[in-house]
């Protein structure tokens, strides 16, 4: 296995605290948003075989059935199909959607053909992949996502009582769903700014009043306020008033699918994605917004927020975040003091985070059988992927630290502390 090194991305909405406090180092002053884990090309993590610092990225390329195990190069291609995350926000992040795969397709060689440099700010596609993403809060996290139900929203928007909001309360009152829900968004995001940024400042100062009451919109409308207060004016807080407000408790989770929009508005999670970089941004940026290629991936359907809670699937207590995706699989383990060992599957490629307490993987290198190349001394009807003699090597992990495990590693948990385990479905 490997101990990762892991790049800390400094975005703009990133919490100067969170992360900082999560790994106990010293605050930078400098907001701290992401801390990426796996083998994206943007920031892959880099680990030592004894050779010095080396690119997860260039390790799985220089022998992917070897890392990844064949059945996953068969389903995903040569690289690490998920990217972990820890996402600390401070402020709201962008109102986004993600694509489907055959959108994701099609758009990215549509953008090729055309000859859009992948660093102009106007692209929409930085690769051919979808990117279903799921949050687990690690402390109080607050968001919005997916669409309320129309007829709610009208009412939201009627106790806000701002004349420039009536227009779409009418539409969500009277039309079907999806037409109702792709009007309003298209018209929010089709006006003229000049003129939508009065309304908008107004739907804020109304968001302020309800947000002071004890009323049912009392949560949302905060939300939507501060929302205003980092992006005055923006045609996307009014887009954010069409959405459901959520607020997650450590240990919940939210699981993102293609066309869903949604935000983070503030809180540390561990994220878990495939491994993509493509969003469509309807607002609270100053990044660039192609409402027409917008409105063709958004899918116009009402629905809960759909908040997941962790399930025991095995008998070592792991418990799993079930999702329809086969790129990834969240899970985590809440280790005790004294207790038993956790075996976990070793078919899959794997990286273990610990965010809480202490905890140690061991690794049993020497026994085992494979089906990739290299060299080794183990047994079996293949040839063995694993180096060494049967010498056990074990790794502590702090909050924050993580390690990579290969296909075919087994490995085992113990310590006291919370691990985070992502990996793929086998």
């Amino acid at each position: 296995m490997d101990r990762l090194t892991n790049t800390v991305r400094p975005y703009a909405w990133g919490s100067t605290t969170a992360l900082p406090e999560l790994l106990g180092t010293e605050p930078t002053g400098e907001p701290q948003a992401e801390m990426w884990m796996g083998a994206h090309p943007g920031a892959p993590s880099r680990t030592d075989r004894g050779a010095g610092p080396v690119s997860l990225a260039d390790v799985i390329a220089a022998d992917p059935e070897r890392e990844l195990g064949p059945d996953a190069v068969r389903a995903f291609g040569p690289r690490l199909p998920f990217l972990l995350k820890l996402l600390a926000a401070g402020s709201p992040l962008s109102l986004q959607v993600h694509p489907d795969l055959t959108q994701a397709k099609e758009g990215f060689a549509d953008e090729e053909r055309r000859g859009v440099p992948l660093d102009a700010p106007h692209r929409n596609y930085k690769d051919a992949n979808h990117k279903p993403e799921l949050i687990c809060a690690l402390t109080p996290f607050e968001g919005l996502c997916g669409f309320r139900h129309p007829a709610e929203t009208a009412a939201l928007l009627e106790a806000l009582g701002v004349g420039g909001l009536k227009p779409y309360a009418d539409i969500l009152r009277a039309a079907p769903e999806d037409a109702a829900l792709r009007e309003v968004l298209t018209a929010v995001l089709s006006a003229d700014h000049a003129e939508t940024a009065e309304t908008v400042e107004q739907a804020a100062a109304a968001a302020r009043r309800l947000a002071a009451e004890d009323g049912p919109y009392a949560d949302a409308c905060a939300a939507y306020a501060g929302i205003a207060h980092h992006y005055p004016g923006d045609p996307g807080v009014l887009a954010a008033m069409l959405l459901n407000h959520v607020r997650l408790q450590p240990g919940e989770a939210l699981f993102l699918g293609a066309g869903i929009p949604h935000a983070y508005l503030g809180g540390l999670g561990v994220e878990l994605m495939a491994n993509s970089d493509n969003v469509l941004r309807c607002g609270l940026t100053p990044k660039h917004v192609d409402v027409p290629e917008l409105l063709r991936v958004v899918r116009f359907e009402a629905r809960d927020a759909g908040v997941l809670r962790p399930e025991e699937a095995t008998a070592s207590g792991e418990e799993v975040y079930e999702t329809p995706i086969d790129e990834f699989r969240l899970s985590r383990f809440v280790l005790a003091p004294g207790a038993a060992p956790r075996p976990l599957d070793e078919r899959t490629p794997q990286i273990l985070l610990c965010t809480a307490g202490e905890a140690t993987v061991r690794s049993d290198v020497g026994t085992g059988t494979g089906t990739g190349t290299g060299t080794g001394t183990g047994t079996g009807t293949g040839t063995d992927t694993f180096t060494g003699t049967g010498t056990e090597t074990a790794v502590t992990l702090a909050p924050g630290e993580s390690v990579f495990v290969r296909a075919g590693e087994r490995v085992e948990l113990t310590g006291k502390g919370t691990v985070f385990r992502a990996t793929l479905v086998a």
